[in-house]
């Protein structure tokens, strides 16, 4: 059976990860164009910067929770073999299915990090265009955080196929001996 601290401890941190998300996603910079005190330049002041260090404790979280269930699981590859059946066809689907969500979840958070710290940093001269004061699009987070549900309910799902079939593994042996019996020799 599937250890339940495990599955506790992996459900606390993908929970961590998707609040943490979900207020990136809320308290994302905005920027604002502003004139100097001569008015001979326009320039970007952003807010606060601190949908940046969510997003990347969101980012750490999530890390943990897979890397967590990959030790647990021993990634799949390593440890003694899974019995066939539909445990195992399910914990192979999953893990799969486990590893792209992943993926997905940590490029949003990642990229929504790194775009969300990026302050545009020139002046224009008054007479010209504003400048462009860039920040992170809506939705990159909460794609992020959408992305951590999917992983979580997944990798709870894997853990728990993989558990049942490598615990229903029965090794040849006993009753169950094809080979040719060999007795001492006199």
């Amino acid at each position: 059976m599937a250890s339940k601290l495990i599955l506790i401890i992996v459900f606390v941190f993908d929970l961590i990860a998707f609040a943490l998300a979900v207020a990136a996603e809320q308290r994302r910079t905005t920027a604002q164009v502003q004139v100097d005190n001569e008015k001979d330049y326009n320039y970007c002041v952003y807010d606060s910067d601190i949908a940046t260090g969510l997003g990347v404790g969101s980012f750490l979280f999530l890390l943990a929770s897979q890397a967590i269930i990959m030790v647990a699981s021993r990634c799949f590859c390593c440890g003694k073999p899974l019995s066939p059946g539909g445990s195992r066809a399910w914990a192979v689907i999953l893990f799969i299915v486990c590893w792209v969500f992943f993926f997905i979840a940590e490029v949003c958070l990642l990229a929504g990090s790194v775009r969300n710290a990026y302050h545009t940093k020139y002046r224009t001269i008054f007479n010209e265009n504003p400048p462009s004061c860039e920040t992170v699009r809506k939705g990159v987070f909460a794609a992020g955080a959408a992305f951590i549900f999917f992983t979580a309910i997944v990798s709870q799902f894997y853990y728990v196929c993989y558990s049942k079939a490598r615990e229903s593994f029965q090794p040849y042996g006993g009753a169950r001996d094809t080979g040719v019996g060999m007795g001492t020799y006199k």
